[in-house]
């Protein structure tokens, strides 16, 4: 089933989606929004039964690897699937943490694809990176919940359908660190409610899922709109970001694929001092470590995939770390190599490698940093089980 699944998708793929890149392209450079023949894809998409592939009760995380990596070969691909970032972890996070009403309110529009939405965590003011320095308030009013602050960096929150945002915030101020917030879903519309503006990274602009800067001013929201138990937004958060770091690094996976064979057709038609760039070390030594280095990446995926498939969330945040930092800086030392051998042409929007490298450059940022990441790993090992001088594996000289 697994394997007839991924070969739908990518004869969907080569057949509906990649003969339409172009008209895409031109489309968002020109405008903003989605172009309507994207929907036209999406029913049939829907139709062929390839919808919702990233959810678990769909697909493991395991089997639904390729069908990523396949969408990463395009920006706009995981969007034609309903696959697409921030949805699909919201989606994982209301399965898990909503309550029925909330599931039909919220979750089934995501589902269906009629609405879009996004995950309000990152703020301006503060070091994201230890995100118990969250600092937007919650407060309770009588039977609402007030909220107070500024986001930043949302992805999908500049989305003309985007309906709602989860917001992380500080609703427990006396509690210990990770028990101070909770999450609340805000609709779009609810006054107070501000996109500031939309936000850039190194120039790249998300079209799939636009990227805001997001003011909070005396929302109110009834106080049903509360998700999971006040106090536990942490922890309903960890439950969308497993899969959401997985699923990010198996589509890099796919686009750094796409940079090889482009790297391959640049490098066997230009010449320069007489011979084609093919025949030239530098850039057999440029394809031969990019191809190394993607089946590392692939292997340690796989295997951090089927762990959290069979042991949750809770048991691999190792693996997870080690993921989420290794197939980033891979991604970005391939799309450095394909600019490289492009020249002007790489860092044009003529070429998806500026994008790669962009995305590759802010997910070791997003979700997370490496130095955070690389802390947990650290934190993870094992003490040594001796000191140097009685190591059975130090043979210190008799002299």
């Amino acid at each position: 089933m697994t394997v007839d699944l991924v070969a739908a998708v990518e004869a969907f793929f080569d057949g509906e989606i990649l003969p339409r890149h172009r008209e895409w392209a031109a489309y968002v450079s020109s405008r903003s929004g989605t172009p309507p023949f994207v929907a036209e894809l999406r029913a049939k998409a829907c139709a062929a039964g390839l919808w919702n592939l990233g959810l678990h009760d769909r697909m493991s995380n395991r089997d639904f690897a390729p069908i990523a990596e396949i969408t990463g070969r395009l920006p706009w691909a995981s969007e034609v699937f309903n696959c697409q970032a921030p949805d699909v972890p919201n989606m994982i996070m209301l399965q898990h943490a909503a309550n029925a009403e909330q599931k039909k309110r919220w979750l089934e529009p995501l589902l269906q694809g009629r609405v879009r939405s996004a995950f309000g965590m990152t703020e301006p003011d503060v070091a994201s990176s230890d995100a118990t320095n969250i600092a937007t308030t919650l407060r309770r009013e009588g039977g609402d919940w007030v909220v107070n602050g500024r986001k930043w960096y949302i992805t999908g929150g500049a989305h003309p359908d985007c309906a709602f945002v989860i917001v992380m915030g500080v609703s427990r101020p006396e509690a210990p660190r990770t028990g101070r917030h909770s999450c609340v879903i805000v609709p779009m519309s609810t006054p107070g409610l501000r996109v500031v503006r939309e936000l850039r990274f190194l120039g790249w602009e998300d079209n799939v899922a636009p990227i805001a800067e997001l003011d909070f001013s005396d929302v109110r929201v009834p106080a049903e709109n509360l998700l999971g138990e006040e106090g536990e937004g942490f922890a309903a958060a960890q439950v969308r970001l497993g899969p959401a770091r997985l699923h990010h690094c198996m589509r890099a996976i796919g686009a750094c694929e796409v940079l090889v064979e482009l790297m391959m057709a640049r490098a066997a038609g230009r010449q320069a001092f007489g011979r084609a760039l093919i025949d030239y070390d530098s850039t057999q030594q440029a394809v031969a470590r990019s191809r190394i280095e993607i089946e590392q990446a692939r292997l340690l995926v796989l295997r951090t995939a089927e762990r959290l498939d069979q042991d949750g969330h809770q048991a691999v945040w190792r693996d997870v770390s080690m993921v989420k930092v290794a197939v980033p800086e891979m991604a970005q030392r391939i799309a450095d190599r394909a600019l490289q051998l492009f020249g002007a042409m790489g860092g044009s929007d003529d070429a998806p490698i500026h994008r790669a490298f962009a995305v590759a450059r802010m997910l070791r940022i997003a979700d997370g940093p490496d130095e955070v990441h690389l802390r947990q790993i650290f934190r993870q090992e094992r003490p040594a089980r001796w000191t140097v001088s009685n190591s059975p594996y130090i043979t210190p000289s008799n002299d």
